[in-house]
């Protein structure tokens, strides 16, 4: 369970948006939610990445490694 707060304005949006269509504010609550989730983790993978870089690799680097001479 999730309990929020939001700013008046969105509150009285989402207010009219469930009355006008006849779902809950919680449906569109939740569709807020699971359309942005996968940008959010994106975003933040991203910043952490760029904080943090791992070891990166050249293709010739990687087909030694590989050994795709022989």
């Amino acid at each position: 369970m999730l309990a929020i707060r939001l700013p008046d304005e969105i509150e009285k949006r989402l207010a009219e948006l469930a009355a006008k269509t006849g779902r809950s504010k919680t449906f569109y609550a939740r569709e807020a939610i699971m359309q942005h989730l996968d940008e959010l983790e994106d975003t933040y993978l991203a910043q952490e990445r760029l904080n943090d870089p791992a070891k990166r690799w050249t293709l010739e680097e990687l087909e030694q490694d590989l050994d795709l001479d022989s």
